[in-house]
């Protein structure tokens, strides 16, 4: 086909029946109104309860912002859509969502690797915690987390908008998803594409063994320590790391990492509703549930609004 140049593109979303766009535009509303909810609440006490600024919470403060961020690139405009009928969007828009989209998405793979070291060090080095993990290297972990995510989101960009796109301006999915951009594009200008993402999943590939070594000494360290109770302790905040950990990886390396069809799946958008939707929504509930300090400040919260209603 020839090329042409494509001033937007088609978001096919769920499905073509309106009724069933509609049940699934609720259901994304009421996700994200419990993400927003529960993040916001991690966001509040961390900040104001004077017993949670501690390097652990100072990352899962900014890890809850940036979950407001990225589920924030997807989810209200999808439901927008379904609820208005109309999947267009301008060729600008995509633009903008998809170096959103990867922005977040690597920040938060990076920001998951900063959380494991901090792990690592307050478990394996507790002696040592305070000293390795100042207040300014706390800020130069965040830091650095948002730049890797805008360097990561403006080459993907760059190198997916350089491509000409040829015949449909069709995506079967509910945003611009770089996987199905991919595969609008003429066969010839691909390789660009191949090797930036290339080299994003090799940087994503180098977090997730620094990960991987992480948790391996950190239970290694734990399963030696002589106290149950102290063991209980450490795998209480580990294991909801880890279990986030985990989801938002091997959804979103599947998807990324499998060949690409030509034929739309369901497949496709429940995994990557499992990478884009899921763990904004339940990291607020894994933290807060599995974590006692947590717990208590959000009581402290309530009983304090509770207070105020009635005075």
């Amino acid at each position: 086909m020839a090329n042409f140049t494509i001033s937007g593109f088609l978001l096919m979303g769920f499905s073509a029946k309106p009724e069933v766009e509609v049940t699934h535009a609720s259901l994304f509303l009421i996700l994200y109104l419990v993400a927003v909810t529960g993040n916001i609440l991690i966001i509040t006490v961390t900040s104001t309860d004077s017993s949670l600024h501690s390097p652990m919470y100072f990352f899962l403060k900014h890890l809850s912002f940036l979950d407001l961020c990225y589920i924030s690139v997807t989810v209200p405009r999808s439901i927008y859509n379904s609820f208005m009928q109309n999947g267009y969007i301008s060729l600008g828009e995509c633009m903008v969502q998809c170096f959103a989209f990867v922005l977040c998405a690597c920040a938060e793979l990076s920001m998951l690797t900063v959380m494991s070291y901090d792990r690592y060090v307050a478990i394996c080095l507790p002696l040592r915690y305070e000293i390795i993990m100042d207040v300014s290297k706390c800020v130069h972990g965040v830091l650095g987390v948002w730049v890797s995510g805008v360097i990561s989101g403006a080459m993907q960009t760059a190198a997916t908008f350089s491509m000409h796109f040829c015949g449909s301006h069709v995506i079967h999915q509910f945003f611009c998803d770089i996987p199905q951009l991919m595969k609008l594009s003429c066969s010839n200008e691909i390789v660009n594409n191949i090797g930036v993402s290339f080299f994003l999943v090799l940087m994503s590939f180098l977090c997730i063994v620094f990960i991987g070594l992480s948790y391996i000494q950190i239970f290694s360290t734990v399963l030696r320590m002589p106290s149950a109770e102290g063991r209980a302790k450490a795998f209480s905040t580990c294991l909801p790391h880890l279990a986030v950990i985990m989801l938002f990886i091997t959804t979103g390396s599947f998807e990324y990492l499998k060949p690409l069809s030509e034929t739309p799946s369901t497949l496709d958008i429940l995994l990557t509703i499992m990478y884009t939707v899921v763990p904004p929504t339940l990291n607020p509930m894994i933290y807060s549930l599995k974590n006692q300090a947590i717990k208590a400040a959000l009581s402290k919260v309530f009983q304090r609004r509770k207070a105020d209603l009635f005075c």
